[in-house]
């Protein structure tokens, strides 16, 4: 006779319950791209113009742009360190608008022609990147917010403009400069003049909001600003831009620093938010889904063979210590209802084996050894434990 066919079932995962499992953390990973994406779009919009004096937004420089040409001074504007050196001449006064953002190449041939002219430099928002080489007497202080601030000084720019909208980097200038040290912020200057030789002089202000659209018409920024800005006929507005070419000549030992300074800070965060989010979907997913659920096997199988299949597991691996552990934990869960000793007790020698001495006064067998003793050495004394557990266990039964 034919065996009747048994039936299989597949454990595979269906396409519907893989989306079922995998939708919350697919939903949860679009949210934080869709974000990242949003939050890109509107950093990159904002930069967009700053102090470009072509620009109306409320961070552009076109309002101050416009006065400078109402009042004679030409405006030459340059994106590469190239088109500024070019057009910096005697009778030119450069700005810098985002010095840190120059290579270290950059910043040295920029610094050769402010030595070479004899005009005015001035540097929005110089911090530790490019001070050692632009501004060798003057270090950077912590920053301080932007807020309305007297001159506190004797520069005549700063005495006929009276308060401004100042703040962000401070500065510390090296004694015997001479330098001219204009609204303090915290005992510290925001707007440091260095003279130099000749009519040379390099103009620190530690932020720029003086120039943009929208604090243009507050306080004394307008006077400043025209000022700093004005005092020669040739203004040369320098952009420090990315894609620059001069920026790849720098040496190959500070390609690493380079690089790393040319990202955004926002994708920086931005990677460290999508990695601390991923690290939390993994410890979600990680976690127990409910207890587990019984089903019913495809084949009847039998508890002898499942017993013996796990005594070969065992004896291959050697593992006779987990099968006598295994031999006296159900003994003594089996035995302990019979002595009168609840099953959370019955692997507890000091209730259990009193009870059992009780039950079986008379007895020859080393009930602790047996139920709670060490390991066996070898297979031979394994067989004997098992035989020894029986007995023991039909004479509590039978007493």
């Amino acid at each position: 006779m034919s065996r009747p066919a048994t039936s299989t079932t597949s454990t595979a995962l269906s396409t519907r319950q893989l989306w079922t499992r995998a939708r919350g953390a697919v939903l949860v990973l679009a949210l934080i791209l869709i974000g990242g994406v949003i939050l890109a779009t509107v950093r990159s919009s904002d930069s967009q113009g700053a102090l470009d004096p072509r620009s109306t937004a409320p961070h552009g420089s076109r309002a101050v742009a416009e006065l400078l040409k109402a009042r004679g001074v030409a405006i030459t504007l340059a994106t590469t360190l190239d088109e500024a050196t070019a057009a910096t001449d005697t009778a030119s006064t450069l700005l810098v608008t985002t010095p840190d953002l120059l290579t270290d190449a950059q910043q040295s041939a920029l610094r050769k022609t402010i030595e070479s002219s004899a005009g005015r430099t001035v540097l929005l928002g110089a911090g530790d990147p490019s001070l050692p080489v632009l501004a060798p007497n003057v270090t950077a202080a912590t920053s301080a917010a932007v807020e309305n601030r007297t001159p506190s000084c004797t520069l005549e720019a700063a005495t006929r403009a009276g308060s401004v909208d100042l703040g962000g980097e401070r500065y510390l200038t090296d004694p015997g400069v001479g330098a001219d040290a204009c609204y303090p912020a915290d005992g510290l200057p925001s707007l440091v003049r260095i003279p130099g030789p000749d009519a040379t002089d390099t103009v620190l202000l530690g932020s720029p909001d003086i120039l943009h659209n929208d604090h243009l018409d507050q306080q004394g920024n307008a006077s400043l600003a025209l000022q700093l800005l004005g005092s020669r006929p040739h203004l040369v507005w320098y952009l420090p831009s990315l894609t620059d070419a001069s920026a790849a000549d720098a040496p190959d030992d500070d390609t690493t620093g380079n690089f790393l300074a040319l990202i955004p800070s926002g994708w920086l965060w931005g990677t460290l938010q999508l990695a601390v989010a991923a690290l939390l979907a993994a410890i979600w997913r990680a976690r127990r889904l409910g207890p587990l659920v019984t089903e019913r096997l495809s084949v009847a199988v039998r508890a002898s063979e499942a017993t013996e299949g796990r005594a070969r597991l065992y004896r291959k691996a050697n593992a006779r210590d987990r099968a006598a552990t295994v031999l006296r934990t159900a003994t003594r869960t089996r035995i302990a209802p019979l002595l009168g000793v609840p099953v959370q007790d019955a692997h507890s020698s000091e209730r259990l084996l009193p009870a059992l001495s009780a039950r079986l006064p008379e007895t020859t067998a080393d009930t602790r050894t047996l139920l709670f003793g060490p390991a066996p050495a070898d297979d031979a004394t394994l067989i004997r434990l098992a035989d020894q557990l029986d007995a023991l266990e039909r004479e509590v039964r039978t007493s």
